[in-house]
C-alpha cells in the first residue's frame, strides 16, 4: 500500500515538473516537448487591409466567404475597388466606448472601452477592435450574392458620412452615425450606427437600394476578423485561456473554433441554422453579431492570409426589384464579459465567458459570488467569503480526511521503527504494515477521498476568478489594487508559501525518507507558480490554506498528535 502511494506521488511529481518545464520553455520561446515551436508573429499593415483586394476565398457550396478583401461574390472585384481609395476615419465618444469607423466600408476599426483600463498599462484604455501593424481585430458588414457579373457593395466600397455629431450629447440616450457608399452598379448601401449611453450593444442598421435596372438577390454579411494572437498582457505560462472565433445554435449549443482548426480547413461547426450568433473571445472581452431568431443564416470561417482569420455570418435578403429598398437590423456586441448581461442579450451568450469544463458548477459559484459582492461591496472580501462558505459545506468531509491523517501521524513511530526493523526484508514489511493499520483500524487512502469529492468544487471556483472580468482592476485591501493582476510586492505568494509548507508539518511524515523529502519539495515545486497567478486566485488559495490548517490543526490537538 505504501508503496503504490509512493509511486502515484513520484508520477504526480514527476508530470507536474514535466509540465512546468514545457511551459517555462514555450514562455522563453523555446519548442514544446509535446508540440512544434510556438508560430511567429504575423502583423498586418497599418491603416489598411491585410490582404491584396479582390482575393476570393472559397465558402460553403461554393459561396465566396466575405473577407477582408473580398469585395463581391465574382472572380474579381469591381474596377472601383481594385485599389482602395484614402478614407476617413470617423470618430464616436459615449461615456462608455470611443469607436473609430473607416470611411472605407463603413468597417469599425477600432473601439477603446473607456471603463476598462489596458492590463500593460493603466494609465490607457482598453482597445478592442484595432488596426495597426501589429494587431488586427475588426467588426465588418456588406453585400454579396450569388448572381454572376452583379456586384455590390462591400466593406471595401467607399462610403460617405451622412451625420455630423460625433460625442454623446448630456442629457442624450444615444448618438448615430450613417454612412452611405457609392453607387455599385445602380447599388447603395446605407449603414447606421447607433451608440447608446451606458452600453456596449451597438445597434446596426442596413437599408439596401437597388436603384439598377435588373433585379438583385443581395446578401448580407456580418463578419469579425482578427489576427490569431492572445491578447497582449493577458496570457500566462501557467495557466491558458481561450482566444477565437466561437458561434451558437440552438442544435449544438456553444461551439468554440479554434485558429489551428481554420488553418488547417478542418475547422468543424453548423454551416446553416434559422438561429444563433457568431463571436469572437478572448480573455475578459468578447464581441458577437446578434440577428433575431426565425430567420435562415450561413456560418462561415476562413483564414484570409497569414494570421488573418475570420468568421461570418451571412443572410439572404431576398430578390430586389429595381426601385425597391429593404432594411435589415441587427446588433454588434463589443465589451466586457458580464455574464448576466450577456445571457440576457441572446441564449447562449453568456457562454463566451469561459468556464472550461466545470461550467455547470461554476455559474452556480459565480451566481453566489455576486451575491456577497452585493452584500460585502469587495471583491476580494466576497472571495474569502465564498471559501468560507465552501469550506463550511464540505466540514464534515474534511474532518474526516483529517482524522485518517491525524491517525496515520500517530502511528508513525510504531511505522518507523517496524520498517528499520524489517528493512531486508521487504515483504514481511509490507504484511507488518498492513497488519498494524488493520489494528489501529486506520485507512492508508483515507485521507484521498473526500479532497478528490471536493476537488471539481474548487476548480470551478479557480475559473470563475480566473475569467471574471469583474476582478479586473478590481481593489482588495492597501497594496492588492487589482485581483486580476499579479501581487507586486508578492506578500500574498509568500503567505501561500509558508501555508503550505505549515500545513505538510501537521500532515504525517511518510516513513520513506525519499517520500518525506518529496512532500517538503512538492509545496515548493508548485509555489513558485502563485508568484505570478492574479492576485485573486492566489487570495482564493491562501484562504482555503489557512481554512483547512485551522481545521487539522485542531483535529490534530484533539487527537494528541500536535507536534508528532
Amino acid at each position: 500500500m505504501t508503496d503504490m502511494r509512493r509511486t502515484i506521488l513520484w508520477v504526480v511529481f514527476t508530470m507536474s515538473l514535466v509540465l512546468l518545464w514545457d511551459a517555462w520553455q514555450k514562455h522563453n520561446g523555446a519548442p514544446s516537448l509535446f508540440g512544434g515551436r510556438p508560430a511567429a508573429t504575423a502583423t498586418a499593415p497599418a491603416g489598411a487591409p491585410p490582404a491584396a483586394s479582390g482575393t476570393m476565398v472559397p465558402g460553403a457550396a461554393g459561396v465566396p466567404v466575405p473577407t477582408a478583401a473580398a469585395a463581391g461574390p465574382a472572380a474579381a472585384a469591381p474596377t472601383a475597388q481594385a485599389v482602395a481609395p484614402p478614407s476617413e476615419s470617423v470618430t464616436i465618444t459615449t461615456d462608455v466606448v470611443k469607436a473609430t469607423v473607416d470611411t472605407l466600408g463603413g468597417s469599425l476599426i477600432r473601439l477603446e472601452l473607456l471603463k476598462h483600463h489596458d492590463q500593460k498599462d493603466s494609465r490607457q484604455n482598453m482597445v478592442l477592435f484595432d488596426r495597426t501593424s501589429t494587431r488586427l481585430y475588426l467588426a465588418q458588414s456588406g453585400l454579396i450574392t450569388n448572381q454572376a457579373g452583379v456586384a455590390l457593395p462591400t466593406h471595401l466600397t467607399p462610403m460617405k458620412v451622412l451625420t455630423s455629431e460625433r460625442t454623446l450629447a448630456d442629457g442624450s440616450s444615444d448618438i448615430q452615425l450613417k454612412l452611405e457608399s457609392v453607387p455599385v452598379d445602380g447599388r447603395r448601401l446605407v449603414k447606421t450606427y447607433t451608440f447608446k449611453r451606458s452600453d456596449y450593444v451597438i445597434g446596426v442598421k442596413h437599408e439596401v437600394f437597388n436603384d439598377g435596372a435588373t433585379a438583385v438577390s443581395p446578401q448580407l454579411y456580418l463578419q469579425l476578423a482578427r489576427d490569431g494572437n492572445p491578447p497582449e498582457g493577458e496570457s500566462s505560462s501557467f495557466y491558458s485561456t481561450f482566444t477565437g472565433p466561437a458561434m451558437y445554435t440552438e442544435a449544438n449549443k456553444f461551439k468554440k473554433i479554434d485558429f489551428k482548426s481554420i488553418d488547417k480547413g478542418n475547422a468543424e461547426h453548423d454551416k446553416a441554422a434559422d438561429d444563433g450568433w457568431i463571436a469572437m473571445v478572448q480573455h475578459y472581452f468578447a464581441s458577437a453579431w446578434l440577428i433575431a431568431p426565425g430567420s435562415p443564416r450561413e456560418f462561415r470561417t476562413a483564414k484570409v492570409a497569414d494570421n488573418h482569420y475570420t468568421i461570418a455570418m451571412v443572410q439572404s435578403l431576398g430578390e430586389m426589384a429595381p426601385g425597391t429598398s429593404k432594411v435589415h437590423e441587427e446588433r454588434l456586441f463589443a465589451g466586457p464579459q458580464e455574464e448576466n448581461k450577456l445571457a440576457a442579450l441572446a441564449p447562449g451568450l453568456e457562454l463566451v465567458k469561459d468556464y472550461g469544463w466545470f461550467t455547470i458548477l461554476a455559474k452556480p459559484l459565480f451566481w453566489l459570488l455576486t451575491h456577497l459582492h452585493s452584500m460585502l461591496g469587495n471583491w476580494g472580501w466576497a472571495i474569502v467569503a465564498l471559501v468560507v462558505l465552501l469550506k463550511a459545506a464540505f466540514y464534515w468531509l474534511n474532518a474526516s480526511a483529517y482524522k485518517s491523517m491525524a491517525k496515520m501521524k500517530a502511528i508513525n513511530p510504531k511505522v518507523t521503527e517496524m520498517r528499520e526493523r524489517y528493512k531486508d526484508k521487504p515483504q514481511q514489511m509490507q504484511q507488518e504494515m498492513m497488519r498494524i493499520y488493520r489494528e489501529e483500524k486506520v485507512n492508508p487512502l483515507g485521507g484521498c477521498l473526500p479532497i478528490f469529492v471536493q476537488m471539481p468544487f474548487f476548480i470551478a471556483l479557480y475559473w470563475v476568478l480566473l475569467s471574471s472580468v469583474e476582478m479586473r482592476g478590481a481593489p482588495w485591501v492597501g497594496w492588492i489594487v487589482d485581483l486580476s493582476a499579479k501581487d507586486p510586492y508578492f506578500i500574498l505568494p509568500l503567505l501561500m508559501t509558508g501555508s503550505s509548507l505549515f500545513q505538510t508539518w501537521l500532515n504525517p511524515t511518510p516513513p520513506d525518507p525519499m517520500q518525506a523529502k518529496m512532500m517538503w519539495i512538492m509545496p515548493l515545486a508548485f509555489s513558485f507558480m502563485f508568484f505570478v497567478f492574479p492576485a485573486g486566485l492566489v487570495l482564493y488559495w491562501l484562504t482555503n490554506n489557512i481554512l483547512s490548517i485551522a481545521q487539522q490543526w485542531f483535529i490534530n490537538k484533539r487527537l494528541g498528535v500536535l507536534g508528532k
